[in-house]
């Protein structure tokens, strides 16, 4: 009991520390342990390195996080969809934690305002941003349990920065809506990498090309073959909503919104 309120009395002297209004201001509630919590903002761009050689950044906690966010992102969309199918469910659970998503909930927190990096900010390494808000669920999981880090995703997250009836019914599986296309036309549809590198700080990059009966319908970016993979299925598919039968017009084709 004597520890117990020891650590309440250190821990109400170091809110008053700017780090600590920091976080409450984003998570609701204040760090026990801060070092978990500025871990999770640390890019393994810096390069940084602890006292026995080792890189000291979040990719650990992005990691846990990572699994903590999609076994609790399951458990709302299975309570909230009470009638849907197994598809249904991992489809709107993709939808939501997909990098894209979880960089734009990053944004609306403030979280790029407070990630450490070396890197340049790019298309490419925004995806630090997603990164870093995984791993601030891994810090919350460690830091406070996983009934606080539940309360954190449903209050502070889906509560504002998520419609889980408006995502859960948007149409963004890209690939495979091509490919139901290309089926139904009977029309060859081929994802080729042409290209993938290692960026400078250390981050995939992959360039995806589909071609449909061997003629040319789109190119896409991305730190995953998936990713490139979708973005260059909704480049194709913008491509045949404007001109349908582009692949029987060789001569005339000219595709748009290459990257």
């Amino acid at each position: 009991m004597i520890n117990y309120f020891q650590q309440q009395i250190r821990l109400f002297a170091n809110f008053r520390k700017e780090p600590y209004l920091l976080f409450y201001k984003i998570l609701g509630f204040y760090p026990r342990n801060i070092e978990l919590y500025k871990l999770a903002l640390l890019h393994k761009s810096t390069a940084i390195k602890s006292s026995d050689g080792h890189s000291v950044n979040n990719e650990r906690l992005e990691f846990l996080g990572d699994a903590i966010l999609g076994a609790i992102i399951s458990d709302v969309i299975y309570s909230r969809f009470s009638i849907k199918r197994e598809g249904f469910l991992t489809n709107t659970r993709s939808k939501i934690v997909q990098r894209e998503s979880l960089n734009h909930i990053a944004i609306q927190l403030g979280l790029d305002k407070l990630i450490q990096s070396a890197a340049k900010t790019s298309d490419h390494t925004q995806n630090m941003y997603g990164n870093a808000f995984e791993a601030l669920i891994g810090a919350i999981y460690l830091d406070q349990g996983f009934a606080k880090c539940r309360q954190f995703i449903l209050n502070k997250v889906l509560n504002n920065y998520v419609d889980l009836n408006k995502i859960a019914f948007k149409e963004v599986n890209f690939k495979s809506k091509l490919i139901e296309w290309g089926q139904k036309h009977k029309v060859e549809v081929v994802f080729e990498i042409i290209e993938e590198y290692i960026t400078h700080d250390n981050s995939p990059v992959f360039q995806t090309k589909i071609l449909i009966n061997n003629e040319y319908a789109g190119v896409g970016v991305g730190n995953s073959k998936k990713e490139s993979q979708q973005k260059a299925s909704k480049i194709a598919l913008k491509n045949i909503k404007e001109k349908p039968n582009f692949w029987e017009e060789k001569s005339t084709f000219n595709p748009v919104g290459n990257v």
